[in-house]
């Protein structure tokens, strides 16, 4: 970089109208005109490039291309910010300000390099998630979302750490402030270390990832896991709000994760007429076999149809089975069917659903007591 600034100024030396005092603004405005011209022409370039590689089926070289394009730009106008305030410097013989100008070059040439390296990461980290939900509708991105995390806090703290030693900062000297003012951080700051660490558990134990469906017994947490950051957990509830949950709260409550179970489970309870008691056994027959050849219940999990209970208007039976799939709409459609059927056996059977009824059984005969009223006499006559 220091070799093309110096043949950039000899060759602005050799123009005419740049010799003489009071010059150097009009070299330091040519200065940037060009580096002016040079970020439009890469832009130019870069965009039709685009054009491109769209084209291909290759996502690895448009990420490549994206990431490359802004760095490029600041690249660009650092390099001709820091010529035109070098040659400022030179002409008007201001040591501090040429100081100035060697790090602010190399700190912005080391934040450059660590942007470019954090846009690497995140575009390649969005196509290997792209490419493997094409291959897998169900491919976990958990795993992939925490190595790319841990790979751009290494680039920051990477990138932070030369920096520092560029301006003359002693690296040992900051680790070793760390050691001792860790202690102080981590009492400030313990919910978000806990955070922290809750975070890092729940990608290490894994009890659910991006997509999954959980919920807490002991919370009022229920939804879809959208995000797990570093400090929280975002889950979208079943009414579509944002659900944001410390990382720490994790640890120390019961979480289920339906979205992992292997069946849906059917139980319900229905109930017959008392007067279609001698039915109940050729009923209760006809629906297990109806379960044990249903093409969406799987027969290889526990499958009970039995009478249960004298209700007090019916009698009850009870199913208790599993469906093949998981999936929350296909499993009410498959109940449904089973619900159907099972009324449709009732019936062939002539029997009836019970419905809730009360049946009053008096002896003796009914007999009407006639009002008696004050003043009247009575003559044995009926009144109305």
């Amino acid at each position: 970089m220091d070799s093309a600034e110096f043949e950039l100024k000899q060759w602005l030396l050799q123009l005419d109208f740049l010799r003489g005092d009071g010059l150097w603004i009009t070299e330091a405005f040519l200065i940037i005109l060009i580096a002016l011209l040079f970020n439009f022409f890469q832009k130019r370039i870069i965009n039709k490039l685009k054009k491109k590689l769209e084209t291909t089926k290759n996502p690895w070289d448009d990420a490549l291309l994206d990431s490359l394009a802004r760095p490029i730009s600041a690249f660009i106008w650092l390099w001709g910010i820091t010529t035109a305030a070098n040659v400022i410097a030179d002409a008007n013989n201001v040591s501090v300000f040429d100081k100035l100008v060697v790090p602010v070059r190399e700190v912005g040439m080391i934040l450059i390099f660590t942007w470019l390296a954090l846009r690497i990461v995140v575009r390649a980290e969005r196509n290997i998630i792209h490419i493997g939900r094409k291959k897998d509708a169900s491919y976990d991105i958990t795993t992939i979302q925490a190595v790319a995390k841990l790979i751009r806090a290494s680039i920051f703290i990477t990138g932070a750490l030369i920096m520092l030693q560029e301006l003359g900062v002693s690296i040992s000297g900051v680790l070793a402030f760390g050691g001792i003012g860790g202690i102080a951080v981590g009492f400030a700051a313990k919910d978000l270390l806990s955070n922290f660490f809750g975070g890092l558990i729940i990608y290490l134990d894994r009890p659910f990832a991006v997509g999954d469906w959980i919920r807490s017994p002991d919370r009022n947490i229920e939804g879809t896991v959208e995000n797990i950051g570093w400090r929280l957990t975002t889950i979208r509830t079943f009414d579509k709000r944002p659900l944001y949950v410390p990382n720490s709260t994790f640890a120390n409550i019961a979480v289920e994760n339906p979205s992992r179970m292997t069946h849906r489970r059917i139980k319900e309870t229905i109930g017959v007429r008392y007067e279609d008691v001698d039915k109940l056994d050729e009923i209760l027959l006809d629906i297990r076999v109806m379960l044990d050849y249903h093409d969406e219940i799987d027969s290889t999990q526990t499958l009970m149809v039995n009478f249960n209970e004298f209700a007090p208007s019916s009698l009850d039976f009870f199913i208790y089975t599993f469906t093949k799939t998981t999936n929350w709409v296909k499993y009410h459609k498959v109940k449904q069917d089973v619900l159907f059927r099972i009324i449709q056996i009732i019936e062939k059977h002539g029997a009836e659903v019970a419905f809730p009824t009360s049946t009053i059984h008096l002896s003796g005969e009914l007999t009407q007591l006639e009002p008696q009223y004050a003043g009247t006499a009575d003559t044995g006559t009926e009144k109305s």
